[in-house]
């Protein structure tokens, strides 16, 4: 039996009844960072005592009549009730199939969370599922001095600078966190980063109000000048810590207050019995400097997955045609690569 849940109330509910699951599948996230004209909607699927549901945002194709299912920014995919290895998805995907055709939804595309298990046995078989590149965990399991091993050298060394040079705190004013959004917007112009990264104001102020979830912004300040010269915001929910946002100073960068902030939470989200931290990938999921960064406080690197289906490829590709798009793309719907920007 498929369901369609889109208020909070019953949004709430279903998350809570489950096995487990994360920011990324939360009602207050899904309609904090979606897009005015986009829909956010919770799939769920019901067989005896086993349960599948699937956060998506769902999206009008530009002069069609037709839609299509996306997942917001992050790491989301499929959450479950008793679903294991030995599940039979075949009555599932029957039932999914039925409802997207019934809706004209042509394709599908998630990204997958590397810390909610059994995702694959939700969706095996049904469209294709592709490991794009990797994510930095910090194992929270470990006890503290095991998980401080796992540090390069240099980076224990930046640290221990950093707690002499710097104090840190937990933001707490509206004058504090508006400091904050200054130093991750000039990071974000020093980085070149596009559009998309400039979020609003109230996006960030959004996100520490949530009841959905815990978030948390902590702050470091300069021991001499008592100013703060840098921030960033953790996210936990369910034993999981997403690294979300940060910025520093430009002119205190040889401080390294970004990586006493990490380290900082580190051990605050371990104290608090959770098990995992996810630092994330690089930019454009790319093993550059921002990996190469983050994989210095840990060489725990999860897989992540991105799932995509084709619903529908007779209209799937004549709307690929009709917007003239150069099928040699990489993009994922292809008749939407021309809103890359």
């Amino acid at each position: 039996m498929i369901e369609i849940i889109n208020n909070k109330e019953d949004w709430n509910s279903l998350l809570d009844s489950l096995d487990s699951y994360d920011l990324y599948h939360t009602y207050d996230y899904h309609h904090i960072t979606k897009n005015e004209e986009d829909e956010a909607i919770l799939i769920k699927y019901s067989e005896n005592n086993k349960i599948i549901a699937i956060p998506f945002l769902l999206r009008r194709i530009d002069d069609s009549y037709y839609y299509d299912l996306t997942s917001v920014y992050g790491y989301p995919g499929p959450i479950s009730k008793n679903i294991d290895i030995h599940f039979n998805n075949s009555n599932f995907i029957t039932e999914f199939k039925r409802y997207l055709s019934a809706q004209n939804i042509i394709s599908i595309f998630s990204r997958l969370n590397p810390f909610i298990f059994n995702q694959h046995h939700c969706i095996q078989h049904l469209g294709q599922i592709s490991t794009l590149s990797k994510v930095v965990n910090i194992d929270l399991t470990l006890q503290l001095d095991e998980q401080l091993k796992a540090y390069h050298k240099r980076l224990r060394t930046h640290i221990n600078k950093a707690r002499r040079l710097c104090n840190i705190k937990l933001a707490e004013t509206k004058e504090e966190v508006l400091a904050y959004i200054d130093l991750y917007y000039k990071n974000m112009e020093r980085v070149n980063a596009k559009k998309y990264y400039f979020f609003e104001e109230k996006y960030f102020f959004d996100l520490l109000n949530s009841s959905d979830f815990n978030t948390r912004l902590l702050l470091a300040t300069d021991r001499e000048s008592n100013t703060i010269i840098a921030g960033a915001m953790f996210i936990t929910t369910n034993q999981i810590v997403q690294y979300h946002l940060s910025g520093t100073d430009e002119d205190k960068l040889d401080h390294y207050p970004v990586k006493l902030l990490i380290d900082e939470m580190r051990i605050i989200a371990s104290q608090e019995n959770s098990t995992f931290f996810n630092l994330g990938g690089g930019v454009g999921n790319k093993e550059d400097s921002l990996f190469h960064f983050k994989s210095g406080f840990s060489k725990d690197f999860k897989d992540f997955n991105l799932w995509k289906v084709i619903v529908n490829q007779e209209v799937y590709d004549q709307l690929s045609l009709e917007k003239n798009i150069d099928s040699e793309t990489n993009y994922f719907p292809l008749y939407r690569s021309i809103d890359l920007n």
